[in-house]
């Protein structure tokens, strides 16, 4: 398929830090999630893939027209920011509308895809509210009501989901599906692998700057069981546990928390460790107070990753 978005040796620089470092990434019609960690350049990316940001190397480019000093293309693109960027005093009637106005539309054109927005996200009976009195959820809702009243062919959605509660989560998850239904290009981003989930197959990994893998789920999710979980479980007799899983397979190494009353165990079969783990204190005897994984995130996967 030909690529949407086209990145190519795309880097970006914020005096001696580095946001993006030699990035190429093709995006093609659908939907690609785009995840990582907090900090991973994620946003960056998408600075740079809207036209807010000039590049320090590389570009990027929209159905083969680069993006930089180009306002020409943002006809056919809508952005959801992550962070908010309201005038807080007006409504979310007033917000859209005046949004709307950049693109030439006529007054009541105006009106009709303001509401029609409002609509879609479910804020019509909130839309001569001001944006001050909005709850985050409704702050959110109204972002992606602006990136969509003027129906852009490609949508551009830096954590969208934020903020949202799990209904909303669900509703918004649905809508944007219904995008790729339409024949529209969706790049989102998150650092919740079940977010990107629920919304493509198709996804890339990013971290400290760099791409680091790209592929379906399925090939996602084989990289992040390969990483070693660290699991703590705190109970009342822990060399009792541990000696129950003394030449266990799936266990690479068991260690003593300082607190006396904590098994840390190190495991790259998650699943199968913790299939083991209840017959194991019922049999003891032994009374689990708390159980963890302190590094069951994507920052410890990423830095597994990246070393490997």
């Amino acid at each position: 398929m030909t690529a949407v978005i086209s990145a190519t040796h795309l880097s970006k620089y914020y005096g001696h830090v580095l946001g993006l470092d030699d990035v190429s990434l093709e995006i093609e019609a659908g939907i690609t999630g785009l995840l990582g960690p907090n900090g991973a350049g994620k946003s960056t990316f998408m600075k740079l893939a809207t036209g807010q940001m000039k590049p320090n190397l590389g570009a990027v480019a929209i159905r083969g027209r680069r993006v930089w000093n180009a306002p020409e293309i943002f006809r056919i693109v809508g952005f959801c920011s992550e962070p908010d960027a309201f005038y807080e005093d007006m409504t979310g009637f007033e917000f859209l509308a005046g949004l709307l106005r950049f693109y030439g539309f006529s007054r009541k054109e105006i009106g009709e895809r303001a509401a029609r927005a409002l609509d879609i996200v479910e804020l019509t009976k909130d839309k001569d509210r001001l944006i001050r009195g909005y709850s985050r959820g409704m702050r959110q809702r109204v972002k992606f009501a602006q990136a969509i009243a003027h129906d852009p062919e490609i949508l551009i959605l830096d954590e969208p989901l934020s903020g949202l509660d799990p209904l909303g989560k669900r509703k918004l998850i649905k809508l944007i599906r219904g995008f790729k239904d339409e024949g529209r290009t969706v790049l989102v981003s998150s650092h919740v692998l079940p977010e990107i989930e629920a919304l493509t197959s198709r996804v890339a990994l990013i971290h400290q700057g760099k791409v680091l893998a790209e592929g379906d789920v399925p090939y996602i999710r084989e990289l992040i069981e390969a990483h070693p979980h660290q699991i703590s479980v705190r109970s009342s007799d822990p060399r009792a546990l541990a000696a129950r899983f003394v030449g266990d397979p799936s266990i690479l190494r068991m260690t003593f928390g300082g607190d006396g009353r904590t098994l840390v165990v190190e495991t790259r079969k998650r699943d199968v460790f913790f299939g083991r783990l209840a017959p194991a204190v019922l049999e003891a005897g032994i009374e689990v107070e708390e159980i963890s994984s302190p590094d069951d995130n994507l920052e410890a996967v990423f830095k597994y990753l990246v070393g490997k």
